[in-house]
Order: structure tokens, then sequence, then C-alpha cells
């Protein structure tokens, strides 16, 4: 039933590592205005299978816009291009079918049903109701096999997932986007409020998962980007400030005056600039983790 493999041969890397004859995701010229208010602006990205690619910047850059312009939750203009097939315009069903899935920042889980039943119903989201009605084989199907080992759940298959750790529902529906075939995964803030061992599994998940698929995180939490990230766009005022690697995006100018000037303002940036004094590494400071953007 599914297409991924648990075990990965591929470790998500800077670039990515199939080029453009793999999945991709094309963004071109993308705008999205409410209002009159242009909240995103031009905006270009190039996002392959294998790059682990983390959206950051300060509160208002235009970071989870962009998300839920591609997934088609705002209206957009310009391009956005799954593998050659255009997306601008199709409705948000239709994207998913696309093989583009995404969270959100509280996780959209079926906290009554058991861990096994979501993924059975994510699964399941192509088959007709009557297939959905009857009564499931016992044994797991392997995609569903496959997705409870790669999340971490097996252990937890029968429990209901509203009893759930906070950082184990992030897994399930990540999970449940794996069961899909999504081949795109973009995660808005899949580490927030979750515990360092949580946000270390998921990190550690994310990599399990990165290689062979196009996974875009939008993240406020600097030390997780840091630690798992491949490479890096980095917005402010809805447009695209700096792309690269975390060490260049660390090192570049332009990055460092956003996020130490414009983004910040009297206490918050004495104690953001006494944070990165005596540095050596020129680490971009971490912004709040209670911010959205």
């Amino acid at each position: 039933m599914s297409g991924f493999e648990t075990v990965s041969t591929a470790e998500p890397v800077a670039g990515g590592n199939a080029g453009m004859d793999s999945d991709y995701l094309q963004v071109r010229g993308l705008s999205v205005e409410f209002d009159g208010f242009k909240a995103v602006t031009d905006v270009d990205l190039t996002l392959l299978q294998g790059d682990l690619r983390f959206l950051i910047g300060p509160n208002g850059a235009g970071k989870t816009t962009i998300i839920d312009a591609i997934t088609g939750l705002v209206k957009a203009t310009g391009s956005i291009q799954k593998s050659g097939v255009e997306l601008v315009g199709k409705k948000v069903h239709q994207i998913a079918r696309l093989g583009v899935g995404r969270t959100f920042q509280t996780a959209s889980v079926f906290e009554e049903l058991s861990v096994l039943q979501n993924l059975d119903i994510a699964a399941g989201a192509g088959r007709s109701v009557w297939t959905m009605l009857r009564r499931r084989p016992t044994e797991i199907p392997e995609g569903i096999a496959e997705a409870l080992e790669t999340i971490g759940l097996q252990d937890l298959r029968d429990t209901p997932a509203g009893v759930l750790a906070h950082g184990q529902k992030q897994w399930l529906e990540i999970g449940m986007l794996l069961v899909q075939n999504a081949s795109v995964l973009l995660l808005d803030e899949p580490v927030a409020g979750m515990s360092h061992e949580e946000r270390e599994e998921t990190g550690n998940l994310l990599r399990r998962i990165g290689g062979e698929r196009t996974v875009v995180v939008v993240e406020h939490d600097m030390d997780f980007m840091r630690a798992f990230a491949t490479s890096v766009t980095v917005l402010a005022r809805g447009q695209v400030l700096a792309e690269g690697s975390v060490a260049e995006v660390q090192a570049n100018p332009k990055v460092q005056e956003v996020y130490l000037g414009t983004a910040a303002g009297g206490e918050e940036l004495e104690e953001i600039a006494a944070e990165t004094e005596g540095t050596e590494t020129g680490d971009v400071p971490a912004v709040s983790t209670e911010k959205k953007g």
C-alpha cells in the first residue's frame, strides 16, 4: 500500500540528493495579499527531494502563509509546481492527492480512536465508504506497519490518540501523511511545546523520512534548526532575505541585522545582543517559540 521505505539509505543533504528528475517543489513569484496588505511578495523557492529545508524568520515574516499557499488554504498568485504539476488554482483536496501533506502547530488527530485506527483512516482516504466500513483484516497492512515503525509508535498502536504525549501526537500526524504516500511534507512548528527529548526524537524522525522526500519545516526554535536543517531559507516581511546552509545564513549580515534590529526592540534586543556577544560562530539568536510566522 505504501511506497516509502522504513529504513532509508539516503540521508538529507544540502541541495537534496536526487535533483529535478525526482519529486521537487518549485515556487516562482509567489505572492499573497490580504485586504490590500501583501503578506508574501515574489517569493522564489526550489525544494528538492532529500533536502531538509527550514523556513525561519521573525514574527510576521510570512512563513506559515507560504505553507498555506502551497496547500491551497489561501489564494495566491505566481507559480507553485510539484514535479512539474501546477498547484496554484487547485483545491486543497486536489493538492493533497498529488502528494503534498502538511501538519499544523496543533496536531490534527482523531483523539478517541487508537493510533492504528488513525493511520488506517488516513491510509483509506481514497477508498470508498463501503471499503472503509468493512471489517479490517487481522493483519496490519504493510504500509501502516512501516509507518508505525518509522514514527516509533509500534507499542502504542492500540492506545487512544487523545492520551498520547504532545510529541507523540505530532509523530502520529506525520505518520498519517506517510501512509497517504505524501512525497512533500510541510511541517508548521513541529517541535513547539515539546520537551528536549521529544525535540531530539522529532529531529531524528525528520532525518529518517527526509532522505526520500521533500521536507519543509517552519520553525522558531533556532537550536533545533541548527541541529537538523540541511538548508535554510530566511524570510523577512514576506520576502526571501537569505538562503543557504546553516553556517551561511548565520554569517549573513542581512540576517544578523533582521534578528538584531528590525525583529527585536527594547529589552529583547538587549537580551539577544548579550546572548550573542563574544560568540565566534555568529549564531542567529533564538526567537521565542511562542511567536507565529
